[in-house]
């Protein structure tokens, strides 16, 4: 059941294609770049992105950085540009791969200090999560260590003044007026004397100064208008502090489109979108005596149709599901998927690599795919004993753990995504790579590719065997990317990886073979 040296996956259990022959690789192609830095430039800290997401639909991206400002991108492919003439030169229909371009940005969170632990709170965003659309308004959730925000971008027609006070002859829309105009404070219309013409250096207006009877014919107020010119508005809706005691690790939409959850290392807690100072403990493992802690949560997510149901990864390298509808604290599981090291293999880094960094599930709601440090791991969730793929991602830097934990690599933690049809599972890796599995059965798919504009001129050996993923040992969580190497390693093919360049965050168009990437401060965008 455990896959081979490709790390393809086993025939059993795989999700099912839609025919009995595997699905081809796919071919990527490089599609857009945002923020892509010039050789040599420095990359400041605060525009590292920090992470990305999708809405449902795929028509909008949603970036946050560590600066904890988020940008949205919207699709612009809706519409083919082309002249009819040009369209009907054109002998054959070409497919269109969706396209993106910078729609607005705005700032989330701003850093903070809490003074009764004596405790920074960063700014940089953790988690971005959409939700429900609602009147033609875009809704999403982002946080930073401790707080919670919700935001509503609506589309808003610009105001407009009209009928300015300026001469006839002069130009508007911020041309310079006549030398001899004597400008108000704001430069925008000239002061008018009692004749209504201007009042120039040589004419100033005495101190006596009475207004004629049938006043000034010229002089009149400006008006505001709408105009037809459209901007997006971002709108914080609700804040939900004081929550946490840990670091948010984790928020997650339910289905309801009512409620979601956020997790830290000890807690997971229960929000109702429109309550922002009230929530409900459903997962505690919090020992009475911290001295006893073992374990800590480092991702949550909610089912994708069944709203009473979650699921949650921890340091052990386990994954919890549990029923809300069990009890209203969640302290025990209804099914815990874990899998045992063979006896005599374990050493000192066998539970900090097996911890599970990141879990999402497949849409057709029957798969988990979890990723550790060495590893994609594919579950099914009728099946809790062992993982029905695993796909290797790191295996060929186990001789370097030890290199990888003096200088804190070992602790960075990669996050997955499945393609919207669950065909197919990809994740990052170091020297801004990232792999992609086909993820049905008797697939051999495992494609390695670079976040660039040419994505397939670095060629890897795929490594050769299932390993796991990072912790975040019981004391507590920190900055997890911070990149404290200086040594780069060899891997199987005599290449060199470069252990400052992760590729940490990445997501997967809901309805297209579309993939976003994030390379420091870069947003890489690849189709097949």
């Amino acid at each position: 059941m455990i896959s081979g040296a490709s790390g393809v996956p086993a025939g059993v259990g795989a999700p099912d294609a839609t025919s009995s022959a595997p699905l081809p690789a796919l071919e990527w192609k490089f599609s857009q770049v945002f923020g892509e830095r010039a050789i040599g430039e420095e990359v400041q800290e605060v525009d590292i992105i920090s992470a990305i997401e999708f809405d449902k639909t795929g028509e909008h991206l949603a970036t946050g950085d560590r600066g904890g400002r988020v940008v949205l991108f919207e699709r612009t492919d809706g519409r083919d540009q082309r002249t009819r003439r040009e369209l009907e030169k054109a002998n054959t229909v070409v497919s269109r791969h969706p396209e993106y371009r910078y729609s607005t940005e705005f700032q989330s969170h701003e850093p903070e200090f809490d003074y009764l632990k004596s405790l920074e709170i960063e700014e940089k965003i953790n988690k971005i999560r959409w939700c429900q659309t609602a009147n033609a308004a875009q809704f999403l959730l982002s946080t930073n260590d401790k707080t919670i925000k919700l935001w509503k971008v609506t589309e808003k027609k610009v105001k407009q003044v009209k009928n300015l006070n300026v001469d006839p002859g002069a130009r508007g829309n911020g041309s310079l007026l006549t030398n001899s105009m004597l400008l108000n404070p704001k430069g925008l219309a000239p002061r008018l004397s009692s004749n209504g013409g201007p009042v120039t250096r040589s004419s100033v207006i005495s101190q006596d100064f009475v207004f004629p009877p049938g006043g000034i014919p010229s002089l009149h107020l400006p008006s505001v208008v709408w105009s037809n010119e459209m901007t997006l508005v971002a709108r914080c809706r609700r804040v939900y502090a004081n929550a946490h005691a840990y670091h948010i690790n984790s928020i997650s939409n339910n289905s309801d489109f009512e409620t979601y959850i956020s997790a830290d290392d000890l807690r997971i807690n229960l929000w109702n979108l429109e309550v922002s100072d009230q929530s409900f403990n459903i997962v505690d493992i919090k020992p009475t005596n911290m001295e006893d802690l073992t374990e800590v949560i480092t991702s949550a997510e909610f089912h994708p149709t069944h709203c009473n149901v979650l699921a949650y990864s921890s340091s052990k390298g386990s994954i919890r599901l549990i029923d809300m509808r069990q009890s209203a604290l969640c302290d025990r599981h209804s099914k815990v998927f874990e899998e045992t090291d063979p006896s005599g293999s374990r050493s000192f880094f066998t539970e900090i690599i097996a911890s599970i960094s990141d879990i999402k599930f497949a849409r057709g709601d029957r798969y988990i795919l979890s990723r550790d440090y060495m590893s994609l791991k594919l579950w099914d969730v009728n099946m809790e004993s062992a993982p029905v793929a695993t796909f290797k991602v790191h295996e060929h830097l186990r001789p370097k753990l030890c290199d990888l934990y003096e200088n804190d690599s070992i602790f960075d933690k990669f996050e997955c995504c499945f393609s919207g049809d669950g065909m197919r599972v990809a994740t990052g890796s170091y020297s801004n790579l990232f792999r992609v599995f086909g993820a049905t059965s008797g697939s051999e798919e495992a494609s390695t590719l670079e976040a660039s504009k040419t994505p397939n001129r670095r060629v890897v050996t795929p490594p050769s065997k299932p390993g796991s993923r990072l912790a975040n040992l019981a004391r507590g969580r920190r900055d997890n990317r911070r990149a404290g190497s200086e040594s780069p390693g060899a891997d199987l093919n005599g290449g060199v990886h470069d252990f400052t360049s992760k590729l940490l965050h990445l997501a997967w168009h809901p309805a297209a073979n579309v993939i976003a990437c994030a390379a420091s401060n870069s947003l890489y965008m690849y189709y097949a």
